[in-house]
């Protein structure tokens, strides 16, 4: 059985499931202006997908498959807007059961869903260390015209 969230879902603190570009603290130092505490975790019955044309990924429920990423803990409810806004429409904010690596308990996190189970620009598997190498310099730059454009809110 999982534990229950830490604090009530609508004041937080909350935990968040990552498996892309937010495993990268250094997007979310530019978010957040700090880095949570997270450890390594694992999402099961999910698959994450490369979507064309895009650098970021999307996960979707695939039974006998599973997520590794990580999760953010402790985040406020201004940054778990903040990160709301950065993954925008296109993904479905719910609630999954997550096992942490380093201890095997399960725990309860948000995690963004790719809200199109049927697109078409899905495809394959996503690679973080490739995408590190690649994108990133550039993805922190549009990370922080993101901050820019919504400034303080």
């Amino acid at each position: 059985m999982a534990a229950p969230p830490p604090a009530a879902a609508a004041t937080g603190p909350h935990s968040v499931f990552v498996y892309g570009t937010l495993m990268a603290e250094e997007v979310v130092r530019v978010l957040l202006g700090r880095a949570p505490p997270s450890s390594p975790a694992l999402l099961p019955g999910h698959r994450r997908f490369s979507l064309r044309g895009r650098v970021y990924p999307a996960i979707l429920p695939a039974p006998g498959y599973a997520v590794s990423g990580k999760v953010f803990m402790g985040l406020t409810n201004r940054e778990l807007h903040v990160f709301d806004m950065f993954e925008d429409e296109e993904y479905v904010k719910k609630t999954v059961e997550v096992s942490m690596a380093d201890t095997l308990e399960k725990s309860l996190a948000y995690a963004y869903i790719w809200g199109n189970e049927g697109d078409p620009d899905l495809y394959g598997e996503w690679d973080y260390e490739e995408w590190r190498k690649v994108h990133l310099k550039d993805y922190l730059e549009m990370t922080q015209e993101f901050m820019d454009e919504i400034g303080q809110f």
